[in-house]
């Protein structure tokens, strides 16, 4: 009910302001000050506007204050105002608002809740960070679920927005993996084991951590192939070039199974090199000094911070230093107003550095760089540690889900209702995941419980689909009972129940809810909002006929509700990346 109350701030504000005028009195921020919130009781009016915060400033007992600015507004279509005590109450003018905003749900055609707060803002959106010595895991499924619905909640804002990736491709830790399958792989290809490529490379990834433990060389052996790698040796690059394919292409695949895209790639490879020649300049300019082991480094101490290393003392690259060059050349590729980091908590520290250090290297753009940090996922059982293969593989994970999902839909004995049980299976268990990942904020720790998200009841994605479904399969009776479901001209008037006001209520204020969770980018703000108008409207559903009413016209005005609810849980799911299902 966000604008109706907007647009009762603003009357309620003017009445003061005149009131204020013809006092003589100057008084400053009125309608910032002015709060109106839902009162105890439906029979005391739809908003509630307390008038204590001016008490002071006109000399007056708020209820008295109440009275003349209840008289100052008069009449008004938007509904009546009246004063209780110290407070205006407002009652809504329920039946014009009610046809008004099915017409509009209705009408936007699958874009309800889009606005234009962000229209001219280009934003990039960098999420995923995958590395190519192993396979995604389900930390990576938080950050692709909270990356990829983000995005799609600013472009709802009418942001211009362009999803990133960088592919984390070089290093040590790349090295880790490609010594271990030069020692052991034995021209094992992912085709010759049956193993798909990331996950053939995370194998090794395993397996050099298991040598390392009995060979203290291990180590020192993948340093020298980094070495060797920046230096371009022929042997190392082509080794590094066909695992690293293998990696991306499994990755890809994953991708797809989660419906997250990406618009451009960038590759640390391509980029480490911009960001040494960056960390050189400052050095010659005296931003960053050379400390007495040889290393490159910033002091920080002036934002409460200790020094960084930038350069190691043998001259190779550290994380952030592609991360400058990264910044550098996305500035220059794509000029972005804000640009986000979906990136762990962990990473807190790290992102302190890099936002100071391009500062202190005079990029003014640096002030507009944002981390979207969320906290950690883990499965009942534990943390995740992939070096010691106890990585919670995200393609193992979405196997088990839709096995679990399709096993449930068999004991519904809802097999042969759907057209393709296993196809239907995969999109609940894509549901499951990403709802339950997104439907908190994404600054808490939180367990991933598999069983739990894909209950059919209560706050999950499944119930969700369920929900839609099952106003989808209304739709159909009502089609072939001969009704045209545009239902243009149904009367708004004849939804009188304080169920089906309070349905109208969400409707209205979901592109306000659209709007703050991208102003928080917090695509929980969605999930609460899509869980709220599921959980309302199944009790109505069950409480009030609707296509079985003997009223037509009633029936009618209630399956209008019924599809606005439905286009509003489409567009939703839309936003947190989670199929739509006709048929459940």
């Amino acid at each position: 009910m966000a604008d109706w109350n907007g647009e009762w701030v603003k009357k309620i504000a003017d009445a003061l302001a005149s009131l204020a005028s013809e006092k003589n009195l100057e008084i400053n921020g009125i309608e910032s000050r002015l709060k109106g919130s839902k009162p105890p009781k439906a029979d005391m009016g739809d908003i509630a506007f307390p008038l204590f915060p001016f008490a002071k400033d006109f000399r007056m007992g708020p209820p008295q204050l109440a009275g003349e600015v209840v008289e100052k507004l008069g009449e008004t279509p938007l509904g009546k105002a009246v004063a209780a005590g110290p407070y205006v109450n407002v009652f809504l003018e329920r039946a014009q608002i009610v046809s008004d905003t099915l017409k509009s749900v209705l009408e936007a055609k699958g874009n309800w809740g889009n606005n234009e707060s962000l229209k001219g803002r280009k934003i990039m959106i960098e999420f995923s960070s995958p590395n190519t010595n192993k396979p995604l895991h389900l930390g990576h499924l938080r950050n692709d679920a909270l990356g990829e619905s983000t995005a799609r909640i600013l472009k709802a804002n009418g942001a211009d927005v362009q999803k990133v990736i960088l592919v984390n491709d070089r290093g040590v830790h790349i090295c880790k993996s490609m010594l271990a399958y030069e020692k052991f792989g034995q021209g094992e290809t992912p085709e010759s084991s049956g193993i798909k490529g990331d996950r053939l490379v995370g194998d090794y990834y395993v397996k050099f951590a298991q040598w390392a433990k009995e060979d203290n060389t291990a180590e020192e052996q993948a340093q020298e192939m980094l070495q060797k790698w920046e230096a371009g040796d022929d042997k190392v690059q082509e080794l590094w070039k066909t695992m690293n394919k293998w990696t991306l292409d499994g990755i890809a695949e994953t991708y797809k199974k989660t419906n997250v895209s990406f618009d451009k790639y960038y590759y640390e490879s391509q980029l480490y090199k911009l960001g040494k020649e960056n960390i050189l300049k400052g050095l010659e300019e005296g931003t960053f000094y050379k400390d007495k082991d040889g290393s490159t480094r910033v002091d920080m101490s002036e934002i409460g911070l200790d020094t960084k290393v930038l350069l190691r003392s043998d001259g190779t690259s550290v994380y952030i230093t592609q991360d400058i060059g990264t910044a550098i050349s996305r500035q220059s590729d794509w000029p972005f107003d804000q640009l986000i980091y979906v990136v762990g908590n962990e990473q807190d520290y790290h992102f302190q550095v890099l936002f100071y250090v391009l500062k202190k290297l005079g990029y003014t753009w640096a002030e507009d760089l944002y981390h979207l940090s969320y906290g950690m996922v883990n499965l009942p059982e534990g943390k995740m540690k992939s070096r010691e293969g106890t990585v919670v593989d995200a393609d193992m994970l979405l196997v088990d889900l839709s096995d679990l999902a399709l096993e449930e839909i068999k004991t519904k004995g809802r097999e042969e209702e759907v057209d393709d049980a296993r196809a239907i299976a995969d999109a609940v268990s894509l549901a499951a995941l990403h709802y339950y990942l997104l439907q908190v904020t994404p600054k808490k720790d939180m367990i991933f419980n598999p069983k739990e998200s894909l209950s059919f009841n209560g706050n999950t994605g499944p119930y969700l689909q369920y929900m839609a479904a099952r106003i989808s399969s209304m739709e159909r009776k009502a089609t072939a009972m001969g009704w045209d479901t545009t239902l243009s001209g149904v009367d708004g008037s004849l939804l009188k129940s304080d169920e089906e006001w309070e349905l109208v209520g969400i409707l209205a204020d979901f592109p306000r809810v659209v709007e703050q969770a991208g102003t928080d980018h917090n695509p929980s703000l969605i999930s609460g909002a899509l869980y709220n108008a599921a959980k309302i409207f199944s009790r109505y559903y069950h409480d009030n006929p609707i296509l079985n009413n003997e009223d037509e016209s009633l029936a009618k005005a209630r399956l209008q509700l019924s599809l606005a609810v439905l286009e509003m849980l489409k567009k939703g799911f839309d936003l947190i990346n989670i199929p739509y299902l006709a048929k459940m």
